[in-house]
């Protein structure tokens, strides 16, 4: 493995060196095609459901309202880390500047704890519809929708000016050399030759706060839903209202399964490999599969793009 000189403790104007997602020429080589690909496939996926939910009237609904924001969430989040990710595997490690780290973990933080409030109230959106579908129009009128996501990306950008200005303020040993592909919290907090108990605390809360709390939110929903459908009369009926959230609920799973687990308490999570995995599978994978499994499966979708490709 190359070396590289060690900078001196004063991080700013200094660089970090991201050794990326595999070290062999080879596996990068057949690695970087695959996530150039799904990188595009993500983009262009989540920017034809923005496009459909914003341009076509039978989808100006609530949930359809919840998806163009997620879809617009994931292809900024996605652009976040891939960049990174790409050069890495093209170039081999790649030098980021001090300023660029902590700007590239200030995006992933808002967009990450966006995408938590987003889902959770993509929940409450279906608890309302199945539970209490006469006061649906009401309980969630566009001025409520509106709320909701203004909410989920102010929240986080809070979280993310709190979280970035305490990694800005640790000092950092070198050789800055971060084992991953993205400048993220765990790595950096490894690289500090500072006392990191308040923040992993400060890590700690932010992740009570924003995963646990949405996290909550969305189970509590679907407690709600799971005793509705329990009382409906008709197979039928059970079955309408599995459909209705059987997507978002799978993806809801999987990506809360991962992130609760990179996230929760950052330094119980040692090794760099699982990490690099983890990492992969929500920023990566997760965006990438999101719109199909929540929006080109719908039949409202479907049926826009039938009439999309008619003459």
């Amino acid at each position: 493995m190359e070396s590289f000189p060690e900078p001196a403790n004063s991080t700013r104007g200094q660089y970090f060196v991201l050794l990326g997602l595999a070290a062999r020429p080879r596996l990068r080589a057949a690695l970087f095609p695959v996530f150039l690909a799904l990188y595009l496939l993500t983009l262009l996926e989540n920017g034809l459901l923005a496009c459909l939910a914003g341009a076509h009237p039978e989808l100006r609904k609530p949930m359809y309202f919840f998806l163009a924001n997620l879809s617009c969430l994931e292809m900024s989040y996605v652009s976040v880390t891939s960049p990174t990710l790409l050069l890495g595997l093209r170039a081999g490690p790649l030098r980021v500047p001090f300023a660029a780290c902590l700007a590239q973990l200030f995006f992933f933080i808002t967009f990450l704890c966006t995408k938590c409030s987003l889902l959770a109230s993509m929940a409450y959106d279906r608890y309302v519809a199945i539970c209490r579908p006469l006061h649906y129009p009401l309980l969630m009128r566009p001025w409520v929708c509106l709320a909701l996501a203004a909410a989920s990306w102010l929240g986080a950008l809070a979280v993310a000016v709190v979280r970035t200005a305490c990694m800005a303020s640790l000092s950092y040993c070198g050789p800055h050399v971060l084992n991953h592909f993205f400048c993220d919290v765990s790595p950096l907090l490894r690289l500090s030759c500072t006392r990191v108990a308040l923040v992993e605390l400060l890590d700690l809360t932010s992740a009570l706060v924003i995963l646990w709390g949405s996290l909550l939110v969305a189970v509590a929903s679907y407690v709600a839903i799971g005793r509705a459908v329990l009382r409906m009369p008709s197979a039928a009926a059970w079955r309408k209202a599995f459909s209705t959230c059987a997507s978002h609920l799978a993806v809801l799973g999987a990506f809360y399964s991962v992130v609760l687990l990179a996230y929760s308490w950052p330094g119980l999570l040692k090794s760099t490999d699982l990490s690099k995995v983890l990492s992969v599978l929500y920023s990566v994978i997760t965006p990438a599969c999101s719109p199909v499994v929540y929006g080109l499966r719908s039949r409202e979708v479907r049926a826009v793009l039938r009439g999309a490709r008619e003459p």
